[in-house]
Parts: structure tokens; sequence; C-alpha cells
């Protein structure tokens, strides 16, 4: 099964990736994020300090101005290959 941190705010897709019986590790912090095979983030914060230090070698989907749908078919196309 696939391991999806997610930040907290996107209750929406969160539920998405439940019902599709993804692992989900809610991300409070760059940590939460080791040993997930993706992240998803809402894009409000991204990058604020000009940052660039990596937590996960996974993939990274910003979830701003998508919807929940949308998200869920890019992990799923991203894991099918």
């Amino acid at each position: 099964m696939k391991r999806i941190a997610i930040e907290q705010n996107l209750s929406d897709i969160r539920s998405a990736l439940q019902e599709k019986g993804y692992e989900l590790v809610e991300m409070q912090k760059q940590e939460d994020a080791a040993g997930c095979d993706c992240c998803v983030i809402s894009g409000q914060d991204q990058n604020v300090m000009g940052m660039m230090d990596t937590a996960t070698e996974g993939s990274v989907i910003n979830a701003h101005g998508r919807t929940a749908e949308e998200v869920c078919q890019e992990i799923d196309a991203r894991f099918s290959c």
C-alpha cells in the first residue's frame, strides 16, 4: 500500500484518498513526510522562506486550485507505472 503525507487542511482530498485505500500520514511538519511515497501540499505556504530542503524521495503534489478528483487521478497515474 502506498503511503501519502497530506497537509491537515486538505480534508476533501484526504477523504477521497482514504476511499481509494491509500495509507495517509498527517503532515504537520517537514519530518512527517519521511518514508512516504508521495506528499500532497496545499501550496499556500510553499517555499515561504526560499529553502529547498527535501524531506522525502517521493513526489510532491501541489493541490492549490485543484479538485480532490484531479489530485487523486494524478496520484493514481504516478503509482500505476
